[in-house]
């Protein structure tokens, strides 16, 4: 899937504040704010739309339109950011400097994160590890196992802190002393499940929970095939550890190849129900995994960045790869480049060009400018 960029105005806190207001109306989704902030330019010109005008944009009904029509008078977004203060929470819009990269590059970025704990940098190198919640031991073991592994060598862990596989995903890597992001499909101050909260608070001193949902929304059985996307989204890939023939996993790992993130299946006993889904993907051209290898193998030039090159010798082409070194070659500090752009200079295919410049942007070499434009670091 191609990837979404929000080019709205939204650099003041009453700008937040009405990005807020829009983010907790009913019924308007990722893709409708988007194409309202396309058509109006800002979130208070949206607030301050007719609804003769706002249904204009398509997808718009009169349902959605009288909502943000109220929305000002019934959400109220300056408590919500009082709030989040309070807990600790902060509130990034997908317009802020702090956005994570990984989620820029997918088809619809949330317009708003709420975050506890931190985000960083090297979180851009991060897997994904999900499956059932009615986990078996073996499964469990399996997760705990390959987010140990993976966070030794610097992997951040995703999951959606479910019980079973998601649960022992963040404890692999909470036990390998490693970092940690858990995405709820809730508001960050009425997190599910009800029971994980030990766990939850030991995620954000580790790392962070997020969550696109206002503060106290519930977990709605729809919440969560929206908050996959950004589990997907947040990683290089996702491994699946049990999944049933109908599973939320499954969801996760379709994102993930819409998106352009490697998919990763763990087998399991033939006879196990929790296993069909597991073995479907590995059918449907899933990587097998039996080894954190299996996974390191599959990145191609991504691994290159787990074993870490002295800064001074970084900037050494010769050092890089062709790829790299052509892709760099093809950049310059002051004039930005697209990914199209770039294609047609290296004659590298475009899911070349985008693996190569994450290499580069994790190697420091390249950086990522609004509008999906790159510039020679």
């Amino acid at each position: 899937m191609k990837g979404s960029e929000h080019n709205f105005r939204q650099d003041t806190a009453s700008g937040l504040e009405a990005l807020l207001t829009l983010n907790m109306v009913e019924g308007l989704g990722v893709t409708l704010l988007s194409r309202l902030l396309e058509r109006f330019g800002s979130p208070e010109a949206v607030l301050a739309a007719s609804r003769n005008a706002l249904e204009e944009v398509e997808g718009v009904g009169s349902e959605v339109s009288r909502n943000i029509s109220k929305a000002t008078k019934k959400n109220d977004a300056s408590a919500e950011m009082k709030a989040a203060e309070a807990l600790g929470v902060k509130i990034i819009s997908a317009a802020s400097e702090d956005y994570p990269q990984p989620l820029r590059r997918i088809f619809d970025p949330p317009l708003v994160l709420y975050v506890k704990g931190e985000l960083k940098e090297e979180d851009a190198l991060a897997m994904a590890i999900v499956g059932s919640r009615r986990a078996s031991y073996y499964g469990k073991n399996q997760a705990e196992r390959l987010a140990g592994s993976l966070a030794k060598m610097g992997f951040t862990i995703v999951s959606g802190m479910a019980w079973g596989i998601d649960s022992a995903a963040h404890k692999g890597a909470l036990g390998a002393g490693g970092r940690t992001i858990a995405v709820l499909g809730s508001g960050l101050a009425n997190p599910y499940p009800k029971g994980n909260e030990k766990l939850l608070a030991e995620i954000i001193e580790n790392g962070a929970a997020i969550s696109e949902f206002p503060l106290t929304f519930p977990p709605r059985a729809e919440n969560f095939p929206r908050r996959n996307r950004l589990i997907s989204g947040l990683c290089l890939g996702v491994v699946v550890v049990e999944a049933a023939e109908r599973s939320g996993s499954l969801i996760t790992a379709r994102w993930a190849m819409e998106q352009g993130r490697e998919v990763f299946a763990v087998p399991g006993p033939i006879d196990s129900a929790t296993s069909r889904g597991t073995h479907r993907l590995i059918k449907d051209g899933a990587k097998l995994v039996e080894r954190v290898e299996d996974v390191i193998e599959e990145l191609g030039p991504l691994a290159e960045v787990l074993t870490p090159v002295p800064d001074e010798q970084k900037r050494q082409t010769g050092r890089l790869k062709p790829e790299e070194e052509k892709i760099l070659q093809a950049l310059s500090p002051n004039e930005p480049r697209s990914i199209e752009e770039i294609i047609a200079e290296t004659g590298f295919s475009a899911q070349g060009v985008s693996s190569v410049l994450m290499v580069l942007e994790l190697k420091k070499l390249v950086k990522q400018l609004t509008g999906k434009r790159f510039v020679r670091a």
